[in-house]
């Protein structure tokens, strides 16, 4: 059966156990070595996780549909203050550091694996921490409360990339879509093009914003009130008793800390790829007085692919997101006129490796896209004269 098929308060019900599924990437390195051993496939089954979430999830995101229901607006400030929806994104912080340190445990001692196979172990666990570390860290640091705040930075921190935290809230979503923005992909820009403006970018806004916001508080960057220094030295922390525990198991200190920072590295390779994705060719407008037009739905590239919404706590309803930064995931809506991939991220971010299969895909998209907006113009001025 179809999800289209269903009955509203059916399909909510399902989407909220639904949510679950995100233990699943969690499992899935200690089921690779399981599955590794039982078989003797050892470097097979070390890419499982790329196979489930780039192979598997895609095709079930064609065969499920996509997402039948918008919440009821009257439903929006119950289902927000509802805690089980916190205590999912919450439980990411100490899943994935048991995550983190059990596959650490898992590489030191799988002595079957090449070093192909190790490296691709690795990239398994970034893409782990790309689902869990990177997008849950990425739910909780847009809200409110203090706790969640810090458990978006501490997620951050386990992929060593806590300027996300400040660059993304005080820089992406003032400057989305606007040649300011590092992380506003270009029409006709190749991913290849866009990663390295990206990383260092979006490293170096983090810190020039940072300042400018200590500085309005009449304290330097190098204060005990730059919350990038704490999270960095939770960074370096964490990569130290990786290196420490896997040296302890009988291991290589520098495995350990090269294991951390793989992952951490895929991890922000996969938030940088989503970027791209996220906002390719999308523009605001300049206005008379030199600023530029509020953010609104038309400024994300929206998907309503049911299972990777589960997967990534409902990110691919992105425009409401800009539009609504404060809104909770369980209460995102999908908006049918915002522009539409597609198909799903992961199916995406596979499209996007490839960048000539990319551009004729997704070039038309972005011109139809603006065609439409310019006819719709027209015939309003038409309509008004």
């Amino acid at each position: 059966m179809r999800l289209h098929s269903l009955k509203p308060r059916t399909a909510l019900t399902i989407k909220k156990y639904g949510y679950f599924i995100f233990l699943m990437p969690l499992l899935l390195p200690a089921l690779s070595y399981y599955l590794g051993h039982l078989t003797h496939y050892h470097d097979f089954f070390a890419v499982l996780t790329l196979l489930v979430v780039y192979g598997l999830v895609p095709l079930f995101d064609l065969v499920l549909g996509k997402d039948p229901v918008n919440p009821d607006e009257s439903q929006v400030p119950s289902l927000s203050e509802e805690k089980f929806y916190r205590y999912l994104t919450l439980s990411c912080l100490p899943l994935y550091v048991i995550c983190l340190f059990s596959s650490g445990y898992l590489l030191a001692n799988w002595p079957e694996l090449s070093l192909l196979g190790q490296l691709a172990y690795m990239a398994s666990m970034g893409v782990v921490g790309g689902i869990i570390a990177i997008n849950v860290g990425h739910e909780l640091i847009h809200k409110n409360t203090k706790l969640e705040q810090t458990f978006g930075g501490l997620l951050y921190a386990l992929v060593s990339y806590a300027g996300f935290k400040v660059e993304h809230v005080y820089g992406h979503h003032v400057h989305v879509s606007t040649p300011e923005d590092a992380s506003s992909s270009r029409y006709k820009q190749s991913l290849y093009n866009f990663l390295p403006r990206a990383y260092v970018g979006n490293f170096m806004n983090a810190w020039k914003i940072q300042k400018k916001r200590l500085n309005k508080k009449g304290v330097g960057l190098l204060s005990s009130q730059n919350e990038l220094i704490w999270y960095y030295l939770v960074s370096i922390v964490v990569a130290g008793l990786m290196g420490a525990f896997f040296t302890l198991i009988g291991s290589d200190f520098l495995l350990g800390v090269g294991f951390f920072l793989a992952q951490s590295f895929i991890a922000i390779t996969l938030l940088e790829i989503i970027n791209y994705i996220e906002h390719y060719g999308l523009h605001r407008e300049k206005l008379s007085n030199g600023k530029y037009q509020r953010v609104n739905i038309e400024h994300s590239w929206n998907s309503n692919y049911f299972l990777t919404n589960m997967f990534l706590f409902q990110l691919q309803r992105h425009s409401d997101h800009h539009a609504y930064a404060a809104r909770r995931y369980q209460v995102l809506r999908h908006h049918e006129e915002s522009p539409q991939l597609p198909f799903g991220y992961a199916t995406m971010f596979v499209v996007a490796m490839i960048p000539p299969l990319w551009m004729a895909i997704m070039n038309p998209r972005v011109e139809k896209y603006y065609q439409a907006k310019d006819l719709q113009k027209n015939n309003q001025e038409v309509a008004a004269y």
